[in-house]
């Protein structure tokens, strides 16, 4: 059975000074489009068996959606395939937004 972590929006940021991590919003490009946390790379949660290899050097990787559901799968389909430290940002955008972080445009 694949294993993946989940991290909370106030823990993500610790993370990232501590490792190289890479960010993959697994959003439609519509939701995208309104805005993303800085730093991620898009990568369709339909599109995720066929851009995998662009994962596969990263140390940790975190998945992040609208609410935490979508990452999920992209997060165990990433661990299924053998990545290490990945994890799922609970709650998403929204769990985002409420610690108060900022967003990007495209």
């Amino acid at each position: 059975m694949s294993q993946f972590q989940h991290i909370e929006a106030t823990e993500l940021p610790t993370l990232m000074t501590q490792h190289r991590v890479l960010l993959v919003d697994v959003r439609n490009e519509d939701e995208v489009m309104r805005g993303r946390i800085p730093h991620a790379i898009h990568i369709p949660l339909s599109m995720l068996p066929v851009q995998y290899q662009q994962l596969e050097d990263a140390s940790h990787v975190v998945f992040y959606c609208h609410s935490g559901v979508r990452s999920a799968l992209a997060a165990d389909f990433a661990a299924s395939k053998g990545s290490a430290h990945v994890y799922n940002l609970t709650g998403g955008v929204i769990a985002w937004a409420k610690a108060g972080y900022d967003f990007v445009n495209q």
